[in-house]
């Protein structure tokens, strides 16, 4: 088919890179415009636009869909579907209707659950056992859309974010390709989204990102998990020269029996397991700041942490 595939991150390459595999038509690919990245702040493209021009695949980064020459210039394409995952604008109905099948997006949530900009985060964070992706034919809604396939994907006790993203990733590459090929036959069945069990994964701001011990263990665990690699939870360690922020990268949550009188924050021992408002988490992958991410074994190694230290 011929095709356009609006996507920015590198959750969207896999499936662009399959699409691209499967000998479609990608006439052209719409990424967000280029940013600062990396420790110069050079402006660079976005992985998909990377990945596209090194193919050779004409490339379209404009401010807003939404501009009337960039819906203009979208239409003339005479398309027979568009492939959106992880654009990052919110397309116009003069987008989403102007291929001649329709526009579809690849989501990492089961749907209705998670709709928005954060799903694998909150997925982790919520401490959701199951979650998985999605193709839905786009209507203006906020992922409101008719699903037309799914797969499920088990979210286990250590995954962080990083390691679902990469899961989901895969998993969406290959459910799109299908989708399509039903799409191409005439045999897809979209199926309308259930109106009960409707949450929003609201974007992930620096902000929650601080760890608070007075928390239960559960929820901290998950939240450290939720937020891995990016923008990673984080805490205060004590140090002969003041206070250092270290992220907290990986966590495992103990029910440890905490003593009375021993305070959330507090390690129960000298590998990193701290006490919380209920139960315990141990730390088992840190970064401290301007370092690469070490676990624990190595990080305490160059920097002791005993028993009865307390985290801010």
């Amino acid at each position: 088919m011929r095709l356009a595939f609006l996507g920015t991150p590198d959750f969207a390459v896999q499936a662009l890179a399959a699409i691209v595999a499967a000998d479609h038509d990608v006439t052209c690919v719409y990424s967000q415009p280029p940013a600062p990245r990396g420790r110069g702040h050079e402006r660079r493209p976005s992985p998909v636009h990377a990945f596209a021009e090194a193919r050779a695949i004409p490339v379209r980064t404009p401010v807003s869909m939404r501009d009337p020459e960039a819906i203009a210039a979208f239409r003339a394409l005479d398309l027979d579907a568009a492939v959106v995952v992880a654009f990052g604008q919110i397309l116009p109905a003069e987008v989403l209707e102007g291929p001649r099948l329709g526009s579809y997006n690849v989501h990492a949530s089961l749907l209705p659950r998670w709709r928005g900009a954060a799903p694998i985060q909150r997925a982790i964070m919520a401490g959701d056992a199951m979650t998985g992706v999605q193709v839905m034919r786009m209507t203006e809604g906020l992922d409101e859309g008719p699903v037309l396939a799914t797969a499920t994907v088990r979210i286990g006790p250590l995954d962080t974010a990083g390691d679902l993203h990469d899961r989901l990733a895969a998993a969406g590459a290959d459910l799109i390709v299908r989708a399509l090929a039903d799409i191409e036959a005439g045999v897809a069945v979209a199926r309308p989204q259930s109106a009960e069990g409707v949450t929003y994964a609201r974007k992930i701001g620096p902000r929650i990102a601080r760890l608070d011990w007075t928390k239960d263990g559960r929820t901290l665990d998950q939240k450290i998990r939720g937020l891995s690699p990016f923008p990673g939870a984080w805490f205060e360690l004590p140090t002969a020269k003041g206070p250092a922020r270290v992220k907290a990268l990986l966590s495992q949550f103990e029910e440890a029996d905490v003593e009375a009188g021993v305070p959330p924050g507090v390690t129960l021992d000298d590998r990193l397991l701290v006490a919380t408002g209920d139960g315990a988490v141990r730390l088992l992958r840190v970064q401290r700041e301007g370092k690469g991410p070490q676990d624990a074994d190595t990080f305490l190694r160059g920097q002791p942490v005993p028993a009865g230290t307390r985290l801010g």
